[in-house]
């Protein structure tokens, strides 16, 4: 069952002046039917909320735990969640 969910990750390490938002953007709209967005928070973590399939949801958090993003990821936090909708697009705080 590949229903429609929603995650709200906080990744944090050197996370900020790196370009993780644009390739976290980048990286939604390249595994398709994502939408969301990334945003950077005061204490230097980046939020992203992530909206469409359960598979895609997870291909982005694999991204976001694996070697292949910008700067330095010391911890992905996620929670799983229902679908608000809202969004059109995959978007850049």
């Amino acid at each position: 069952m590949n229903e429609d969910v929603r995650i709200t990750v906080w990744v944090r390490g050197r996370v900020q002046g790196v370009g993780f938002r644009w390739f976290t953007r980048a990286n939604a709209l390249e595994i398709g039917d994502l939408r969301g967005f990334a945003l950077n928070l005061d204490d230097g973590r980046v939020q992203i909320v992530a909206e469409g399939s359960r598979d895609n949801c997870h291909r982005l958090l694999d991204w976001l735990r694996s070697d292949d993003t910008p700067g330095r990821v010391d911890g992905v936090t996620e929670i799983w969640g229902t679908p608000r909708g809202g969004y059109d697009t995959f978007a850049i705080r």
